[in-house]
C-alpha cells in the first residue's frame, strides 16, 4: 500500500499540577480550550472537542500518524498560560496524563461527556473520575504514581 492511513481517536485527560484550580475563570478556561484545540490542529491532531473544569482538561481528537502521544500532550500551553496573566506565573500541568482509545461509533457519547464536564463534576471529583477511567479501560496502575 503506497500510503499510510489511520483514524485513531484518543480521549486524553490531564490535570493542572496538584489539581490547582488555575482555570476557574470561565473566559480563561475557554481560551485555554481554544489554544489546546489550535495546538492540536497545528500538529495535525484534529480536535473534535476540548472541555474540562478548573483543574483538568479532556481532549477528544484524531491522533496524527506522525506524532507520539507524549510529544503531543507535552506541547499543551503552559507557556501560553504563564504569559497570559500574572496570576498564572505558577501554572503547570501534571507530568502524567491518561489516554484512552475511542471507537468512531462512540465519538458522540464521549463528546457529550466532555461537553457536560461542569455538571458532571458537581457530583464527582477529578481523582474519582480518573480512577474510573483507568478501571473501565483496564489500565493497571499504582496509586502512588498516578498523582503528582
Amino acid at each position: 500500500m503506497p500510503q499510510s492511513l489511520s483514524n485513531v481517536l484518543v480521549h486524553i485527560v490531564f490535570s493542572t499540577k496538584d489539581r490547582v484550580p488555575f482555570l476557574r475563570d470561565a473566559t480563561l478556561r475557554s481560551e485555554m480550550h481554544a489554544v489546546i484545540g489550535g495546538t492540536s490542529k497545528s500538529l495535525k491532531c484534529h480536535p473534535i472537542i476540548v472541555g474540562g473544569v478548573e483543574d483538568h482538561i479532556h481532549l477528544l481528537a484524531q491522533q496524527a500518524r506522525t506524532i507520539s502521544l507524549s510529544d503531543w500532550v507535552k506541547r499543551v500551553t503552559s507557556i501560553w498560560a504563564k504569559n497570559r496573566s500574572p496570576e498564572l506565573t505558577e501554572f503547570a500541568w501534571q507530568t502524567g496524563y491518561g489516554a484512552f482509545s475511542v471507537s468512531h461509533s462512540q465519538t458522540p457519547i464521549v463528546s457529550k461527556y466532555i461537553q457536560n464536564q461542569e455538571s458532571h463534576h458537581q457530583a464527582m471529583d477529578f481523582k474519582t473520575e480518573f480512577r474510573e477511567f483507568l478501571i473501565r479501560h483496564k489500565v493497571d496502575y499504582d496509586e502512588r504514581y498516578v498523582w503528582d
